[in-house]
């Protein structure tokens, strides 16, 4: 049986049946062919292939109070990046917030044992979650790094899950919760417009290695007669320095055709140009970025022919309020590619 009529590809548990007809019989439940996923729930015994089912299956441990919390929760209601994987490709834990002393930890499964408020509860698509500030809060605070929190809030912000003034009000109830000193830094980090962690990790790399900019997120950019020539992944406007991260995707004939376009009407506008590729070293991106400065120091003021005036008519889209004020058309057309195919 489906989980919910929005998530037809996520599959329910079932319950043991004497009969056999509404879910295993106690020797089916035994056997190989079923695996327990939760105090007396079962599932066939193939693991589950999506990051979604994979929730699910973990919510079974749920006590009767509590819910599902971190990446695990922002990814059910609609988080483009939180693909349940860290930094080396390892499958995550999903984490639960239980807020109880007698449930013991499974493979695959983080229990979070720290208080849980009923104001931080919620439920989606017939899922338990905490809330999206004290979810995204969660994975800043249990961050490895200041570069994974401020990546965690950002991403919640890709699909407007949260906003950061929403994020910071709820830390300033946490007082001296763990790794809450960690979430005030990232906060005082993040950026409501980066469209991916790359592009994130590129940002913090570029001001905080470098001590150059500060850059803007995929602001877009302008000729001076009000036609829109790119939108850089950032932007130092002082400068004039525009840097695009390119992943793999980019080597692609096609994609590269269109990068090498862009990067044309960047310079005929004036503006000093940097590509900063997946698998470059923090000491390469540095010095790339370095080497572009000095070039953008000898370009003469008149050189440039670009603005970031926006034309009229022009929607903006640069801040989480912006884009919660869309009208569902307006998102479909703007913010389409950032939907999740599986969230509702």
């Amino acid at each position: 049986m489906p989980w919910h009529p929005d998530r037809p590809h996520v599959q329910r548990a079932y319950r043991v049946d004497p009969d056999g007809e509404t879910g295993p019989t106690p020797g089916q439940a035994a056997g190989r062919f079923w695996r327990a996923v939760g105090p007396g729930w079962f599932r066939p015994s193939e693991q589950p292939t999506s990051v979604e089912q994979r929730i699910v299956e973990a919510s079974y441990r749920l006590p009767s109070y509590g819910g599902v919390t971190g990446w695990a929760a922002l990814r059910w209601c609609g988080g483009r990046w939180f693909e349940g994987r860290g930094p080396d490709g390892a499958l995550r834990d999903v984490p639960l917030a239980v807020h109880t002393a007698n449930r013991s930890h499974r493979p695959g499964v983080l229990l979070s044992k720290e208080k849980v408020r009923p104001h931080d509860l919620a439920e989606h698509l017939g899922l338990r979650v905490t809330t999206a500030p004290r979810s995204v809060a969660y994975e800043m605070r249990h961050a490895a790094t200041l570069r994974e929190a401020v990546i965690a809030l950002d991403m919640a912000c890709y699909n407007d899950l949260v906003s950061i003034a929403e994020v910071r009000r709820h830390v300033k109830t946490l007082g001296t919760w763990t790794g809450v000193g960690l979430a005030r830094a990232a906060l005082d980090l993040a950026d409501e417009n980066s469209w991916s962690p790359a592009e994130t990790g590129l940002r913090l790399t570029w001001t905080t290695d470098t001590g150059l900019g500060p850059v803007l997120c995929n602001r877009p950019v302008f000729d001076v007669d009000g036609r829109h020539l790119v939108t850089p992944d950032l932007l130092d406007v002082e400068a004039g320095v525009a840097g695009e991260y390119q992943g793999e995707h980019h080597f692609h004939r096609d994609q590269r055709r269109v990068d090498v376009e862009r990067e044309q009407r960047l310079r005929a506008a004036g503006l000093e140009y940097v590509e900063i590729m997946g698998g470059d070293t923090a000491e390469q991106v540095v010095a790339r970025l370095r080497a572009t400065y000095a070039r953008a120091a000898r370009m003469p003021a008149a050189a440039r022919r670009w603005t970031l005036e926006r034309p009229p008519g022009w929607i903006a889209t640069d801040t989480v309020d912006q884009r919660r004020s869309l009208s569902r058309d307006q998102r479909r057309r703007l913010l389409g590619r950032r939907v999740l195919a599986d969230a509702a």
